[in-house]
């Protein structure tokens, strides 16, 4: 607790006298902060899981990459808060809710919600502003000189959720365009977690208050996994995104169409961030926040190389309708173990990673220097993901959660091929159809 400072009408009247002590700047002393810190951690952690977890049941390309991306800039933010809690209470390596359980578990009931739209609205106008607020108040008393290294945390942090509600807002203007019958359920949604959170006292630097809030909230859904992923109706979409998926006579290619191809691939890494932001919710209770975090950025890397391949192909005048989005690697880890969605990842991280050099240097010479752009960082975060899936897949296996990583990948590897040989001559001649009118078009306007 803050130690009390006597005023200098008392330390005079005392036979000693000392040189007044009473500082702004010593309002908390070490384990105040901590304990704030603490309870803010959990918080941005509850969020950091169920962002990841509505990823593939929210169905705009928007939510697709600006929640991978809110979940790790929140992780980040988590990170630090967490290394901090650990620096001030050293040696002490617990973390845990205690006190504040009560107004953890409204950020974790966010999760119920009873649709991807009032999750949506929930974050944007209870979970974000309330961590803001939050960081502002804490902000208000620190000191720039004790706690420098959190004042420069949450000052960071405030920007981060200002930006994030901001496209929290366009996102709830997408979606209720698209389902305007959510919008009364997900307001009432909205309004019983703020009434939830006032009812523990809110968050803040003050402890909130020791309620039980287990039950389900009212307007409460249980959360269920989306194993059909939801998708953005303005693409073309299909199960297969490319004809050599298909069909072997249809080649990679070279020249335009490797062009084509390549960015096709990356916003079709749609799949990587809905399979990513399933392993972190599956395995966030088994593995733990260094698993979380390093899951928040391994998804997040995905939304951004499927925003890679959507800037190209938007640059170089391709709509949305004209663009094939399939789910056919997402559909074969379908009613499987979690543990073959991790595996998923992980396989085709290592299975095309060899590839990536020689496509990097073919687009430098065809002076398509944004495709070799975003190949190059593209390889880098490739090898990166390769390590979270050995060691991650390692660890499962030493938990008796798994196998091993070869045996997984050999798994993943099957369950693909028995979702290709269902493909059918329709499904074929579609998808060829759409390659073939994006390639036309592709040589038009390069010939312009």
């Amino acid at each position: 607790m803050v130690q009390p400072v006597m005023d200098d009408k008392k330390a005079r009247a005392n036979k000693n006298v000392y040189l007044s002590g009473n500082m702004p700047r010593a309002t908390r002393m070490r384990m105040d902060s901590a304990r704030i810190l603490k309870r803010l951690f959990f918080c941005e952690q509850a969020l950091v899981i169920n962002q990841s977890a509505w990823l593939a049941g929210i169905p705009i390309i928007e939510a697709k990459i600006n929640l991978p991306k809110h979940a790790w800039q929140d992780a980040v933010t988590a990170n630090l808060l967490r290394e901090r809690v650990l620096e001030l209470r050293f040696p002490s390596r617990l973390m845990e809710m205690g006190d504040d359980s009560a107004l953890i578990e409204v950020f974790e009931q966010g999760l119920n919600a009873p649709s991807g739209e009032a999750f949506v609205l929930a974050m944007a106008r209870v979970f974000k502003p309330a961590l803001s607020r939050a960081y502002a108040e804490y902000l208000e008393k620190a000191d720039p000189i004790a706690e420098g290294p959190t004042v420069r945390y949450l000052r960071a942090a405030i920007a981060d959720k200002a930006e994030q509600i901001g496209e929290l807002e366009d996102m709830l203007q997408a979606l209720f365009e698209l389902a305007p019958e959510t919008l009364a359920k997900a307001e009432a949604w909205t309004a019983t977690l703020q009434h939830a959170l006032n009812e523990v006292g809110g968050l803040g630097v003050d402890a909130p208050k020791r309620l039980d809030m287990r039950a389900s909230l009212p307007g409460s859904q249980p959360f269920e996994f989306a194993e059909v992923p939801a998708r953005d109706h303005r693409f073309h979409q299909l199960r297969f995104y490319w004809p050599d998926v298909v069909d072997s006579s249809f080649p990679y290619g070279n020249g335009i169409r490797l062009q084509l191809r390549s960015a096709v691939s990356h916003v079709n890494e749609v799949w990587a961030i809905e399979t990513g932001g399933a392993n972190l919710y599956n395995f966030s209770k088994i593995l733990g926040w260094e698993f979380i975090f390093n899951a928040a950025r391994w998804t997040y890397d995905e939304a951004r190389h499927c925003l890679m391949g959507l800037d190209r192909l938007t640059a170089w005048g391709f709509e949305p309708h004209e663009i094939p989005l399939g789910t056919y690697i997402f559909d074969s880890a379908r009613g499987q173990d979690p543990i073959y969605r991790l595996g998923m990842l992980f396989y085709f991280e290592t299975k095309n990673i060899g590839k990536k050099p020689q496509r990097t240097a073919a687009f430098a010479s065809y002076q398509d220097h944004v495709s070799q752009h975003d190949m190059d960082f593209d390889w880098a975060d490739e090898t990166i993901h390769a390590s979270y899936g050995t060691h991650w897949l390692g660890e499962l296996n030493k938990l008796g959660q798994g196998q091993d990583a070869d045996a997984i990948r050999n798994r993943c590897d099957e369950l693909v091929r028995a979702v290709v040989q269902t493909a059918t001559e329709a499904e074929r001649l579609e998808i060829r159809q759409i390659a073939d009118t994006m390639i036309a078009k592709a040589e038009r306007l390069a010939a312009q």
